[in-house]
């Protein structure tokens, strides 16, 4: 829907409009005023301890060295303190499988900053399959100048450990955002803003190309294209033997999307709605709608997962095969293909459940149309995924086989396992899977975590909806209200808060001491630790599309009612009190955290939001913003901004309100949301005369807010230090 400036919604009066200009001399200014206002409140001794102690695990050399595996070798990203923008490694199985690994550095980030003299930050590889027999060589690294999500795309020759060299034909895209495919070893997909290229709305590149070896892009023939209103186009090509493909898809928004093939130099988009999600795999495609799907005669649920033979539903074939159906509880999360299965990744009351599927095999009862087996991995109140090791690698050779899987298990006290295990069929003939797997490696704990104890609750919200949350406390906790409580959400997106270990949390805030004031009861003054907590409220995928779709658009208020009902259960079962009570939230949960100030502020003692939506009236215009309009709705229009400035923390804020203590920060080089909507909502709040309101933006780091693990613990280490001077000590 196109809105035009006679009809479109009016603009409140914004006296902070002028903060927009993200790298303008007086409002760098201004951000460095009140970054120094914000240190000299945060940083003192206890800080520095803490931001001591949190990088100490940060830069863990005990920490899990995940992989990747490409071939014979298995590939790593790593940080520490000696390599604070990391080292691009591989090493064998063997080695890996050691308490020391020897591993063959292939890249070290730092030293290229110091050659370059640009501060990059190591973003991913993409690697150019080999031919049959021949070893992984070419990767594509994508390498951001300040962390933010536009990339500069590399051609590296792992054998010479070395880029290769644009004057001799290698590929060196410009900064841009967009994304990059091989098509084969001298040509490349590509997805660019960069050269002129053409932009989306939402900032997002809205053309492809084909970009020959040694061509230039601005140049390069038209492969693809979406319009300027839509979300962004993006390109990639399958290069699995006998399976090569090419696809697009045009991102409408978020959860709208046409998906096409290329066949015959034509494309030909694969017919199904376009919230349907769609994924290829060999011989099968999968589809997950977002909403029910009616198709000849037959209505899928939302969230259902069901399979058909690529080239059948491209002939015309509608006869679908169920291979998973949510219920009330249980909702899919994510699968994935090894050579010869598909595990599924569900969530039940937000814990973990795995199941593996058999696609020559039917299923002997309900439930869905290929034989399952329930993979036994999965304790309560955990997160626990799996997913292929290497679906093309047919041999077991080497340590790899293309029915091995990686487990990695965590949970809140229970730090991360990292297993590797092997698919087989029954040798009975009868329909199931045989798994085994082993530990490979585990994390070490950084914490007093069997101190700690786990459990979920269930909180009610206005409207009568069950709302599940993680409670993680001292054992024998006293339910006397005075705990300083952590209360942390997102709500959004269809993204699900699962429990997870924490050594930044366990240390950070679990294992704080702090002497309270006396209780009500007049007992003296004691010594503990703090209360955490994760609301899995709507909004969120913990069950699944119809979990998320009740929160959306002109139903965003039931998100925030469902984090309000949360921070009332906590108080009402004595777990904290108002005054002990503190939330945080980053991003999409920095606009939750906003809501929680400025509509609930009589429930929460301090608020900690960072990177945050907050001006919902001109959001659509600053960095990424348009292309969130499906999630939130678009304000242009009159009849939609009616129900948006009902949830933009920025418009209600009011005069007479005893607000939280409130922290709010931000990156200068978020180019994801960007730091303006974080600095006007601070600017407009001091403006007030509202106390104990701080400010924070970091100068690098991107949506993420930190590049490096210094950063990361000083962003950490503020937040966590606020909520624990606020609510557990108060604020100078």
């Amino acid at each position: 829907m196109t809105t035009t400036a006679a009809d479109s919604a009016p603009e409140p009066v914004d006296e902070n409009v002028w903060l927009e200009e993200i790298y303008g001399e007086e409002q760098l200014a201004w951000v460095k005023e009140q970054n120094s206002r914000t240190e000299d409140l945060l940083e003192d001794a206890d800080y520095a301890g803490l931001e001591g102690s949190i990088l100490e695990v940060l830069d863990s050399t005990d920490r899990i060295a995940m992989v990747g595996k490409r071939g014979d070798w298995y590939y790593n990203f790593w940080k520490d303190r000696h390599n604070p923008k990391g080292l691009w490694r591989r090493t064998t199985w063997e080695s890996y499988c050691t308490d020391s690994p020897e591993w063959d550095v292939l890249l070290d980030v730092d030293e290229l900053a110091a050659a370059e003299g640009q501060e990059w930050v190591f973003h991913g590889a993409t690697f150019l399959r080999p031919g049959a027999g021949e070893p992984y060589r070419l990767a594509l690294l994508a390498l951001s100048p300040d962390g933010g999500d536009a990339n500069r795309y590399r051609e590296f020759d792992v054998e010479s450990r070395s880029f290769v060299d644009p004057a001799r034909g290698g590929f060196d895209l410009p900064t841009a955002k967009g994304n990059v495919s091989w098509l084969d070893a001298d040509t490349l997909l590509v997805a660019s803003t960069a050269d002129g290229l053409p932009k989306t709305a939402s900032s997002y590149a809205r053309t492809a190309v084909t970009l020959k070896r040694g061509a230039e892009l601005a140049g390069a023939p038209l492969l693809f294209e979406v319009p300027e209103h839509h979300m962004m186009a993006v390109v990639a090509h399958d290069s699995t033997p006998g399976f090569e493909r090419t696809f697009a898809v045009d991102y409408i928004d978020f959860f709208n999307r046409r998906n096409l093939v290329l066949r015959d130099g034509e494309w030909t988009q694969i017919d199904v709605p376009t919230d349907v999600n769609v994924s290829a795999h060999r011989e099968w495609l999968l589809f997950r709608p977002q909403q029910d799907w009616a198709i000849d005669g037959t209505t899928y649920p939302a969230g259902s997962l069901l399979a058909c033979g690529f080239e059948d539903y491209l002939a015309g074939a509608r006869e679908l095969a169920v291979l998973f159906t949510p219920d009330a509880r249980t909702s899919l999360q994510s699968w994935s293909w090894t050579r010869n299965y598909l595990l599924l990744n569900l969530l039940k009351d937000v814990s973990s459940e795995i199941r593996v599927l058999d696609p020559s095999r039917p299923s002997d009862g309900p439930g869905g149309a290929w034989a399952a087996t329930l993979l036994d991995a999965c304790p309560p109140l955990h997160d626990v995924n799996a997913y292929a090791v290497d679906d093309e690698d047919a041999e077991a050779s080497n340590g790899g086989a293309g029915d091995d899987f990686w487990l990695v298990a965590t949970g809140f006290t229970t730090p991360t396992t990292l297993m590797r295990g092997t698919l087989e069929r029954t040798s009975d003939g009868t329909p199931g899977v045989v798994s085994r797997h082993a530990v490979v490696k585990a994390s070490p704990s950084f914490f007093a975590d069997a101190d700690y104890e786990v459990q979920q609750h269930f909180a009610v919200s206005e409207d009568g909806t069950r709302v599940p949350y993680f409670q993680v406390a001292p054992r024998n906790l006293a339910l006397d209200g005075q705990n300083p409580t952590q209360l942390s959400g997102y709500g959004g997106f269809e993204v699900s808060r699962t429990p997870a270990y924490s050594g930044t949390v366990g240390r950070a805030w679990l294992e704080r001491r702090t002497s309270l004031s006396a209780g009500a009861d007049g007992d003296a003054p004691h010594s503990r630790g703090g209360v955490y907590v994760v609301a899995n409220i709507r909004g969120g995928g913990e069950y699944g599309p119809a979990w998320h779709r009740a929160a959306l658009q002109e139903n965003r208020h039931k998100a925030y009612q469902d984090f309000a009902a949360v921070a009332r259960d906590l108080i009402s079962r004595g777990v904290t009190s108002r005054e002990r009570l503190g939330c945080v939230g980053g991003s999409n949960g920095g606009l939750l955290v906003g809501n929680m100030l400025t509509r609930y502020p009589e429930l929460f003692g301090a608020v900690s939001c960072g990177v945050p939506l907050l001006d919902m009236r001109r959001y659509t215009r600053l960095s990424a913003g348009h292309s969130w309009i499906a999630e939130y709705g678009d304000p242009d229009v009159p009849e939609q901004w009616e129900y948006i400035r009902t949830f933009s923390p920025y418009h209600l804020l009011k005069d007479g309100v005893e607000y939280p203590e409130t922290f709010i920060w931000t990156a200068t080089s978020d180019d994801r949301v960007g730091p303006v909507q974080a600095r006007k909502m601070a600017a407009r709040m001091l403006a007030m005369g509202i106390p104990n309101v701080w400010f924070h933006e970091a100068l690098e780091g991107g949506h993420a807010g930190a590049s490096d693990n210094r950063q990361a613990a000083a962003l950490q280490a503020r937040s966590q230090h606020f909520l624990w001077k606020a609510l557990a000590g108060g604020l100078a």
